[in-house]
């Protein structure tokens, strides 16, 4: 399997296996914690080869610093078919929406992807501290 795709952004939409994606990130900035953010997604695409086809577990967890969930961890299965296709591989979109996500402290996060158990991939973020306006005199 390769992973072609795992993005944090503000949307994505799959049409027919076309792959959307909007405004990718990896940073907010605000000037006290808690921060809330309204609304963004992960973003995934997983190409799987013939010998992969069958049922596989994904697993999406968004943690701190601490390794402390930030959410509950998202879990879904994606079955993987050719279905009397002449291809030799073939491709996953999966779109993860998060809405009224809450942050408590500025550091470093991480959105884990594990694959039927096992650890394939990180996105590291960060909730960052706007500096102090400098007064005028």
């Amino acid at each position: 399997m390769n992973i072609e795709l795992f993005v944090l952004c503000d949307a994505a939409t799959d049409q027919q296996g076309k792959l959307n994606v909007l405004g990718a990130f990896d940073s907010l900035w605000a000037k006290t914690v808690p921060v809330s953010h309204p609304q963004c997604a992960v973003a995934l695409r997983i190409r799987f080869s013939k010998i992969e086809a069958g049922e596989h577990n994904i697993k999406i967890n968004v943690i701190d610093e601490d390794g402390q969930s930030v959410v509950s961890p998202f879990e879904t299965k994606v079955n993987v078919g050719f279905a009397n296709i002449k291809v030799t591989s073939v491709a996953a979109n999966m779109i993860l929406n998060l809405h009224g996500l809450k942050f408590k402290q500025f550091g470093e996060y991480s959105i884990d992807l594990a694959i039927d158990g096992r650890h394939e991939s990180s996105l590291p973020f960060y909730i960052n501290q706007l500096p102090a306006q400098a007064k005028d005199n």
